[in-house]
């Protein structure tokens, strides 16, 4: 343990893991029970894009990506609005498109060195000072967030139309969880790569739903798992010496496992 955190590397991995762990669990909670959960993979997608661009720009990423993954958040939320167009294929649609843009931008560029690994299954040499500074700017504005708007979220969440009858203005809570998702996945791009982070969004929630029945508790529980998968993942990562995005990732698993035999044993 003295060992791992005597480099700057893995410290600044924890940091910026814990604060992405906590965010993602908040998040992952009302996706998964709203079936919206694969909107994850749409907008980690379209983070891969905006990342390639901005690095074949020679453009900070993280300051062009979050811009642009809110306004695709927007767009599908407006798109699965559409009765032509059912959610999961705007889904669909954004994120093949994402993909295949940022494929493009990093195919035709020349005299730029990409990794592409680190973008689809994330490095933790990645993460910067910088990144975890904003990191944690941006991770207390979507815990201010969901608090703040902690009792509409609850409504929307389980019946929408109902939350409309009586007077939530659900088109505003929606663009909120919407910008509160882009900010979690953009964060979490460069740590878990655009491939596995809506896992970590929605593992810790099935985990946490195996074992508890009320909404609070899910939160609850799904925080603390999601917390102990990451830092269970990242020093195994370092001890076996594995991709630190995919150790999470199986961690997350594994937990799901051991919640749902345990869901088992106490409904038995």
């Amino acid at each position: 343990m003295v060992e791992m955190f005597s480099y700057p590397f893995m410290q600044r991995a924890m940091l910026v893991g814990l604060m992405i762990s906590i965010c993602a669990a908040l998040v992952g909670v009302s996706l998964v029970l709203r079936r919206n959960s694969m909107i994850g993979d749409g907008l980690s997608h379209t983070a891969f894009s905006a990342f390639a661009i901005a690095t074949v720009l020679g453009v900070a990423p993280l300051y062009i990506a979050l811009p642009v993954v809110i306004i695709a958040s927007f767009f599908v939320l407006r798109l699965s609005q559409n009765k032509r167009i059912h959610g999961d294929a705007a889904i669909a649609v954004l994120s093949a498109s994402s993909l295949a843009i940022g494929t493009m931008a990093i195919s035709v560029s020349k005299g730029v060195n990409i990794d592409l690994n680190s973008y689809l299954f994330g490095s933790i040499l990645a993460v910067s000072w910088t990144d975890v500074i904003l990191s944690g700017f941006l991770a207390l504005i979507v815990v201010a967030l969901y608090l703040f708007a902690y009792h509409r979220i609850f409504a929307i969440t389980f019946d929408e139309e109902f939350a409309k009858s009586v007077g939530v203005k659900t088109g505003l809570y929606d663009a909120i969880f919407a910008a509160i998702c882009s900010v979690v996945i953009v964060l979490g791009m460069r740590l878990l790569g655009s491939l596995l982070i809506s896992s970590l969004i929605i593992f810790p929630t099935l985990s946490a739903m195996r074992l508890c029945n009320s909404f609070k508790k899910i939160i609850m529980a799904s925080v603390i798992i999601s917390i102990l998968a990451f830092v269970a993942g990242l020093m195994m990562s370092y001890s076996l010496a594995t991709p630190t995005g995919a150790t999470v990732v199986i961690m997350n698993l594994v937990a799901f496992i051991i919640c749902y035999l345990l869901g088992k044993i106490q409904k038995s």
